[in-house]
């Protein structure tokens, strides 16, 4: 459980990149299936990279980072987060409650939201938005249909930067969204995001 923690800390931490305001308010998650490969260029987790998978129609992000044992999938609709751990055969689910809002595509409600310039990254046009929400405070630069090519922001002293390097779109097979069969469930061990991000949005 604990090589997930750094992971999981930085997917919290950077929930908090993407913001919203009333006034205006882009696409903050991908309007159809894509899959997404990070590399992580600020924060504690500097030098790692991260593969992300959207299922649009159901709302779901698989997050996989290279020398973990397993994955995680944050299911939208539901409001929860499950780790799934291969060697153990088992899967952690993780409530709202533990982490504060789990998806690094929802943006904090009262942010303070505005345009900026444009970047191409990996070979991709995306626009740029900045935001303030208190403490939390951050860039993201989003394409038109919603998929995030770069993304960092800071809350207290968590702070984390990531941007993409290959972007695919395409059909997503569903069932990579899916805790495997036959696995059992753990409960999240008492204190486990202890020293984590505090809640983001």
């Amino acid at each position: 459980m604990r090589r997930f923690l750094p992971v999981l800390a930085l997917v919290l931490a950077l929930g908090a990149a993407l913001p919203a305001a009333a006034e205006e308010r882009p696409l903050l998650q991908p309007s159809r299936d894509v899959a997404v490969t990070y590399r992580v260029v600020g924060g504690q987790a500097a030098g790692r990279s991260l593969r992300m998978a959207w299922l649009a129609a159901a709302r779901k992000l698989r997050i996989e980072a290279p020398g973990m044992q397993g994955w995680s999938v944050i299911d939208q609709k539901a409001q929860r987060m499950l780790v799934v751990m291969e060697r153990e055969r088992a899967v952690v689910e993780v409530p709202p409650a533990a982490g504060g809002t789990l998806l690094p595509t929802e943006p904090p409600a009262n942010a303070r939201f505005s345009r900026g310039g444009s970047a191409t990254i990996a070979g991709l046009p995306c626009t740029v938005w900045t935001y303030e929400d208190g403490r939390a405070r951050g860039e993201t630069c989003l394409t038109a249909d919603g998929v995030m090519l770069r993304s960092s922001g800071s809350l207290g002293e968590q702070a984390g930067t990531v941007e993409a390097v290959t972007v695919s779109y395409g059909p997503q097979d569903p069932a990579r969204f899916q805790a495997p069969p036959g696995y059992r469930n753990l409960a999240l061990p008492p204190g486990a995001l202890q020293g984590g991000p505090p809640p983001a949005r």
